[in-house]
C-alpha cells in the first residue's frame, strides 16, 4: 500500500515561516510589502502562490525565469524562518501514525505536496520528520496539484519497481484540493481536518474517510482487506 502525504496542515504548521520568507523576497526584489496578507494557501502549490501574488500586487502572471528566481531566494529565507518559527509545530499524533505505517509489510510512504521540492523537505528536516518518506511529488513537477500526485506515484512505482494497483494508493491531506488531486488520478484519499479546511467541508467533497486527527490512521489501516496491507 502507498500513503502519499501532504504537508502543511496533514503534517505540521510552520508557524507562517513559509509566508515570512516570501514577504521578505517580494518586498526586497519588487518592492511589495505584505505579499502574502491576502493569500490562502492551503491546499495550492508554490507556483500556485507565486501566480496569485503577481495578479494580486503587479497585474500579471510571472514568467517562468521569475519564478525560478523568486524560489531560488526563498530558499535560504524558508531556512531561516523556520529556524526562528516559534509557533512551528507537528499535527497531533504525526509520529505515532508514520512510525506504524513504517512498521507495515509492503507499505511504503511518500510525498504529494505543493511545496517545492527543496522547501519540502527543510520543513521535513526542521520536523525531523524526512527519514519516513521514499520520494513524492512536489510543486516544482507542476502547478497542477493532480499533476504532482500523478509523478508521485510514477517515482513510488519506479522505488517499488512495481506498478501499484489504483486502489492501494491513499491520498492523504487536509484540504479540498488534495481530494480532487486523489480523485482525477483515480486513488483513494483520507481528509484530516487539522489544517484550513473544517470536517463539514472535507465531507462534502466525498473522501473515504474523514480523520479529526492522524491518530485515527493505524485503525483505519488495519480495517482494510489484507490484500491492502
Amino acid at each position: 500500500m502507498l500513503y502519499l502525504f501532504d504537508i502543511d496542515g496533514t503534517l505540521l504548521l510552520s508557524g507562517g515561516a513559509g509566508a515570512r520568507a516570501l514577504d521578505h523576497v517580494f518586498t526586497h526584489r519588487y518592492n511589495i510589502s505584505g505579499a502574502m496578507r491576502d493569500i490562502q494557501p492551503g491546499g495550492k502549490t508554490d507556483p500556485m502562490i507565486l501566480t496569485e501574488v503577481f495578479e494580486n500586487f503587479l497585474g500579471r502572471r510571472p514568467s517562468q525565469a521569475e519564478i525560478d528566481d523568486i524560489l531560488a531566494a526563498y530558499l535560504p529565507r524558508l531556512v531561516a524562518s523556520l529556524a526562528e518559527s516559534e509557533n512551528f509545530r507537528l499535527m497531533p499524533a504525526v509520529h505515532e501514525a508514520l512510525d506504524f505505517l513504517g512498521q507495515q509489510a509492503g507499505v511504503l510512504l511518500a510525498l504529494a505536496t505543493g511545496n517545492i521540492r527543496a522547501a519540502a523537505h527543510a520543513k521535513l528536516e526542521h520536523a525531523q520528520l524526512a527519514g519516513h518518506f521514499i520520494t513524492g511529488g512536489f510543486g516544482d513537477d507542476s502547478a497542477d496539484r493532480s499533476e504532482l500526485v500523478a509523478r508521485a506515484i510514477e517515482r513510488s512505482e519506479a522505488h517499488a519497481a512495481r506498478r501499484i494497483a489504483r486502489e492501494d494508493i491513499v491520498v492523504v491531506g487536509d484540504t479540498e484540493r488534495d481530494i480532487h488531486a486523489a480523485r482525477a488520478c483515480g486513488v483513494r484519499v483520507i481528509a484530516v481536518a487539522t489544517g484550513s479546511a473544517s470536517r463539514e467541508r472535507l465531507l462534502a467533497e466525498g473522501p473515504d474517510a474523514v480523520f479529526d486527527t492522524l491518530a485515527e490512521l493505524p485503525a483505519w489501516h488495519r480495517a482494510q482487506p489484507r490484500s491492502r496491507n
